[in-house]
């Protein structure tokens, strides 16, 4: 984030010098605060909003720039703003609705170093890292707590996501730096985790860079992976007593034309039982591409209903003029 923002970490949680062997103020030059302004007819104007901001990672120095791609999906106009309060405009680049990531490409000249990409899978359990959404003031020193599965409610997957602690106030887009001053992931969401006595705390959850690697000169060439998009019925998702229930329908979503309802339960697809809200997923995209049509077996008041959900590509549902 820019230097002008009215917020910061206080000074015991921020990354000292001495716990890094890598110029730490040079490296936290590279992460740039990220505005976006989102039209009003937008698919995902109502969930995210039309006037977005946070983080962004320079990774090339050409000006390319890696975030969380909530933060301009759909976007109209993108400004760049790096940690001395000059700002740039950008254009959306890429978004990949898999991993999360979206690329901005600035479209003048950042004067800001790109920060190298690591390996989040050479990463271990307690590992010190740095989360940062622009200078030390707004960085935390943290640590990586865990590495697992995260299901998202919006039909979204990660193998193995990276828990970070003590949380980020400021998480969308922020850059996660490991101790030898190589980016190894972008900051997605606060959570909290459950602990010793029927206690949470508060975390963040980080998407490891590994996931953007091996796709990013796919996304940069296409705008998106360079594969058949998987099949998507507009429906948000969560596990209760043991299984998973349908929480929220998109109103002009394959699953709401196809009868599914708020409070069902999913059972099975094609004659597969369902057994977590991951499972579900897989499930589904395991069923064919994107206009696959899905037999998903529900429980509606104790009763079973079968409906038959003519899936989509997400990406479809967007603006055209959003995406390059």
């Amino acid at each position: 984030m820019a230097e002008d923002v009215d917020w910061e970490i206080p000074e015991a949680a921020q990354p000292k010098s001495g716990d890094f062997s890598f110029d730490l103020d040079r490296a936290l030059q590279s992460v740039v605060g990220i505005s976006a302004t989102i039209p009003e007819d937008a698919f995902t104007a109502q969930t995210l909003g039309t006037q977005r901001s946070g983080s962004g990672v320079v990774i090339r120095d050409s000006g390319l720039i890696v975030t969380i791609g909530y933060l301009i999906t759909e976007a109209e106009t993108v400004w760049i703003t790096t940690a001395d309060g000059r700002a740039t405009q950008g254009t959306v680049a890429a978004y990949d609705q898999e991993t999360g990531f979206g690329l901005v490409q600035a479209l003048g000249r950042l004067g800001v170093p790109a920060l190298p990409i690591g390996k989040s899978s050479a990463l271990e359990d307690g590992a010190p890292i740095v989360v940062a959404a622009g200078t030390r003031r707004h960085s935390i020193a943290a640590r990586v707590i865990a590495r697992q599965e995260f299901p998202g409610s919006w039909e979204y997957l990660l193998d193995e996501a990276l828990f970070t602690a003590p949380y980020h106030p400021m998480w969308g887009g922020a850059a996660a730096i490991d101790r030898d001053g190589k980016l190894i992931g972008i900051g997605s969401l606060h959570v909290q985790q459950s602990v010793r006595g029927g206690d949470s705390r508060d975390i963040n959850m980080i998407v490891p860079i590994d996931l953007l690697t091996p796709i990013l000169e796919e996304l940069l060439t296409y705008g998106r992976p360079n594969h058949p998009p998987r099949p998507w019925i507009g429906c948000y998702s969560g596990e209760s007593e043991g299984h998973v229930m349908i929480a929220g329908l998109l109103p002009k979503g394959p699953a709401s034309q196809a009868g599914m309802r708020v409070g069902d339960v999913v059972w099975s697809v094609r004659n597969e039982a369902v057994g977590s809200l991951a499972d579900f997923y897989r499930k589904l995209w395991a069923s064919g591409p994107a206009g696959t049509e899905i037999p998903i077996e529900l429980v509606r008041d104790g009763r079973t209903v079968w409906v038959r959900v003519k899936s989509r590509d997400r990406g479809s549902m967007l603006k055209k003029n959003a995406l390059q």
